[in-house]
C-alpha cells in the first residue's frame, strides 16, 4: 500500500463494518495504489483515517488482506474477508451452513471470475469520456439529429459522429439498442457503421442490439439486417431479424440463445423460459453494485419468469419463494445464494 499511516491493532473480536464503511476502506485502497496517489491525498487518507475507529478496523483488514492474499485486487480480498467473517458469524448464531457454500466464499475465483471482472467494474473510464453513457443500474434513451434513437443499457457508453458522408457510433462499453433514423435531412441517406473493440457493423435500415463482451460482440437483430466486418478482413456474415451472432476480432459465428429476450432490457425486465439460475443471476447482476455468487449446487436450477432489473432484491425474494434456495447479502457488495437449509 501507498501511504505511511498505520492503523492500530485490530480488536480480538471481528467488528462487523457498516457497508458505507467497507465502500470507503475500498475506495482509499483503489486510489493510494495508483499514479494520482500524492502527498495530499494521503494526507486526507489520514484524517479519514482518524474519523471514526471502524474506519481503521477497515483498513487493517484491507492491509492484512493484501498480505493474506497476495496480489489479489482490494475489492476483492475485502469481499471474501466480509463474507468469510458473515458466515462464521452465522455458524456462531447456530445455523447449519454447507461446508460447499463456506468454502466457496472464501474462495477467490467462487466470489468474482477473476481480476479482469473487477478491473472492468471498478474503471468505467469509458463513461467518463463519452457523448452518452449510463450509470449500474440505470437505463437512458436518446435522439440523434438523424431521427436514430440510442438506448443504453445498464453501465454503458457509446460516441455518436455525423460526419457530411456518414454515421458513426462507437459502442465503448456495456450494451446499446439501435433503431437508424431515416435521415431525411441529408438529402441522400448517409451510411450507417457501429465501431466496436473488434470490428465494424453495418446497419441495413434496422433496429438492433450490441452487447460487449469480453474480446467479442453480440448482434441481436429485431427488424432489418446488420452486417458484420470483423477487424481481420474476414468476410463476415450478415445477421437478419430474429438472429444473434457473435463477432471477434478474427471472425463470426452463430450466437445460441441465451434464454432470455435481448431487448427485454429496454421494458427493465430479464424474462425467459427455463432459464438456468446461474445465467439468471449473471444477468441481473449486472444490474446492481457488488456480486451475486451463486452456489454451485443450485446453479443448474431451472427458472422461467419476467424478473425487473430496477429492483434486483425483490427479483431475488421471489426466486427464494419459489425455488429452494436461500439469499444471504453480506455488505452491499456481496449476495450469496446457496441451497436452502433443511
Amino acid at each position: 500500500m501507498n501511504g505511511s499511516h498505520v492503523a492500530p491493532p485490530l480488536a480480538a473480536g471481528r467488528e462487523r463494518l457498516a457497508g458505507e464503511v467497507v465502500d470507503a476502506a475500498i475506495a482509499w485502497s483503489i486510489k493510494l495504489a495508483g499514479p494520482q496517489a500524492s502527498p495530499r491525498m494521503r494526507q486526507a487518507f489520514a484524517a479519514w483515517l482518524d474519523e471514526n475507529p471502524q474506519h481503521a478496523v477497515a483498513w487493517q483488514r484491507v492491509v492484512q488482506v493484501r498480505g493474506d492474499l497476495g496480489g489479489l485486487p482490494p475489492a476483492l480480498a475485502l469481499n471474501t474477508l466480509n463474507a468469510a467473517q458473515a458466515l462464521h458469524d452465522e455458524r456462531k448464531r447456530g445455523h447449519r451452513l454447507q461446508r460447499r457454500a463456506v468454502l466457496g466464499a472464501l474462495s477467490c475465483g467462487g466470489i468474482l471470475l477473476g481480476a479482469g471482472w473487477t478491473t472492468y467494474r471498478y474503471a468505467p473510464w469509458q463513461r467518463m469520456t463519452a457523448d452518452f453513457s449510463t450509470g449500474v443500474g440505470e437505463r437512458r434513451r436518446w435522439q440523434l439529429a438523424d431521427g436514430t434513437l440510442l438506448e443504453l443499457n445498464t453501465d454503458s457508453a457509446a460516441n455518436a459522429t455525423l460526419s457530411g458522408e456518414q454515421r458513426w457510433i462507437r459502442v465503448t462499453r456495456g450494451e446499446i439498442m439501435i433503431t437508424t433514423g431515416a435521415d431525411t435531412g441529408a438529402g441522400a441517406r448517409r451510411p450507417f457503421w457501429v465501431q466496436t473493440s473488434v470490428g465494424r457493423l453495418q446497419a441495413l435500415g434496422t433496429r438492433f442490439v450490441v452487447r460487449l463482451e469480453a474480446g467479442q460482440v453480440r448482434v441481436s437483430v429485431q427488424e432489418g439486417a446488420v452486417a458484420l466486418h470483423p477487424d481481420s478482413g474476414a468476410t463476415g456474415g450478415v445477421v437478419n431479424a430474429g438472429e444473434s451472432r457473435w463477432m471477434s476480432a478474427a471472425r463470426d459465428a452463430p450466437a445460441p440463445s441465451p434464454g432470455f429476450a435481448a431487448d427485454a432490457w429496454t421494458r427493465d425486465v430479464v424474462a425467459g423460459n427455463d432459464l438456468r439460475l446461474a445465467d439468471l443471476l449473471r444477468e441481473l447482476q449486472r444490474y446492481q453494485h457488488g456480486h451475486i455468487w451463486c452456489d454451485e449446487q443450485v446453479a443448474g436450477l431451472r427458472v422461467s419468469g419476467v424478473f425487473h432489473t430496477n429492483d434486483v432484491d425483490k427479483a431475488l425474494e421471489t426466486l427464494a419463494l419459489t425455488q429452494p434456495i436461500a439469499i444471504a447479502r453480506y455488505t452491499r457488495l456481496l449476495t450469496i445464494v446457496r441451497s436452502k437449509p433443511g
